[in-house]
C-alpha cells in the first residue's frame, strides 16, 4: 500500500496511507544500511503488520522530487513564513535569512504577516513596501478575525507547503483556521506522543480542508481519488518554532544573487562582480538612495555580508 508520512517520532513513522488510515511503522533495516532516512513528505510503499491497530512496516521509498536540510523534509513546493505584525515585532534580518535559506534550495515563499487586528495600515503599508521587489508573494492577515484567509488558502491549493517562522507569531492560530474539523486520526497520535496543544514539536505534514471551506458550514462532498486520498489533496509542513538561523554554506560572494531587487541594477554597476558595499560608481547603492530599493532590504544586506565576511577569515 501506498502514502505519505505526515510525522517521524522516536523512530516511528506515521503514515497517511492510500485507505485514508494513519498507520504507525518502522523503517526497514535496510534504510539503516543504506543510510537513507525517511523524511515527512516522503511518499512511501507499507506493509500492514496489524490491520485493527494500524502498525506497518515502511517498505521503500518511491522518488523524492526535492529534500530540505532544515526544516527536513520531502517533496514541498512552496514555503509560506509567518510574522507578526506587532507583538512580537518582526525580526527582518530573520525573515532575510530565511528567505536566502529557501531560494538557494530555489524553494518559492509566500511572506505572510500575521495579526493585522493589533498593528496599524502603516505598519502593514512599509513592510509590504520593503518586499515589494524581493520576489515572494507578501500577504497581510489576521487569524484570530479571520481576514484574508482566502486569499492564502488560495495559494495553498493542491501543493505542499512548509509553514515556518519564529514562536509566538501565530502559526498556529493560522493552521487551525485551514484544518478539516475532524483531522484524520492526527488527534490520537498527538495525544499518543503527548504533544502540547498550542507548540509544535516536531515536524508534521496536515491535511488542509477543501478550498472555499474557510467559513463553510455543513458537509461538502470531496473529490476522491482512487484508494481514498482527496484528489489534489493540499498539505502543511507544521515546522517547530525557530530564533535564529546560520547561512552554512553560503559563501560571502553569492549572498547579493538572494536580494532579487538588485539583479536590475547590477549591470550598470562600474565594476562586473561588483558587491554592492564599498564600490564606487554602484548603481545598487544609487537605487537604494533614490528610494527604489528600500534602505532595510539593503541594511540587512550589508549585515549578513560582513556576517560572512568575517566567518570568512576564519
Amino acid at each position: 500500500m501506498r502514502g505519505k508520512i505526515i510525522r517521524g517520532v522516536g523512530g516511528f513513522y506515521y503514515v497517511h496511507a492510500e485507505d485514508g488510515g494513519v498507520y504507525e511503522c518502522r523503517a526497514k533495516g535496510i534504510f539503516r544500511k543504506e543510510k537513507v532516512k525517511p523524511l515527512v513528505g516522503d511518499d512511501v510503499e507499507i506493509s500492514i503488520l496489524d490491520e485493527k491497530e494500524r502498525t506497518g512496516n515502511v517498505d521503500s521509498l518511491l522518488p523524492r522530487k526535492n529534500m530540505l536540510i532544515r526544516p527536513a523534509a520531502a517533496n514541498v513546493d512552496q514555503a509560506m513564513v509567518v510574522f507578526a505584525l506587532t507583538h512580537p515585532k518582526p525580526n527582518l534580518n530573520l525573515l532575510d535569512r530565511f528567505l536566502i535559506l529557501m531560494n538557494r534550495q530555489e524553494i518559492p515563499v509566500i511572506i505572510c504577516f500575521n495579526k493585522t487586528d493589533l498593528a496599524d495600515e502603516g505598519q502593514a503599508r512599509e513592510l509590504g513596501q520593503i518586499y515589494r521587489g524581493c520576489g515572494c508573494e507578501v500577504r497581510f492577515v489576521s487569524a484570530a478575525q479571520k481576514e484574508g484567509l482566502d486569499e492564502i488558502r488560495a495559494l495553498l491549493e493542491a501543493k505542499t507547503t512548509v509553514l515556518a517562522g519564529p514562536s509566538g507569531v501565530g502559526k498556529s492560530s493560522l493552521t487551525n483556521c485551514f484544518l478539516p474539523e475532524e483531522r484524520m486520526e492526527v488527534g490520537e497520535i498527538s495525544r499518543k506522543i503527548d504533544r502540547g496543544k498550542h507548540t509544535t514539536r516536531h515536524t508534521e505534514l496536515l491535511v488542509l480542508k477543501p478550498y472555499g471551506r474557510i467559513e463553510a458550514q455543513g458537509d461538502t462532498d470531496i473529490c476522491q481519488q482512487e484508494g481514498g486520498l482527496p484528489a489534489n489533496s493540499s498539505y502543511i509542513l507544521d515546522t517547530p518554532g525557530f530564533s535564529s538561523l546560520y547561512l552554512q554554506d553560503i559563501e560571502y560572494e553569492e549572498l547579493k544573487e538572494y536580494f532579487h531587487e538588485f539583479t536590475p541594477y547590477e549591470p550598470y554597476c562600474r565594476f562586473q562582480g561588483c558587491m554592492h558595499l564599498k564600490e564606487p560608481d554602484c548603481a545598487v547603492k544609487e537605487a537604494v538612495e533614490r528610494g527604489e530599493i528600500h534602505r532595510a532590504r539593503y541594511e540587512s544586506y550589508e549585515l549578513l555580508a560582513e556576517e560572512l565576511r568575517n566567518r570568512r577569515k576564519y
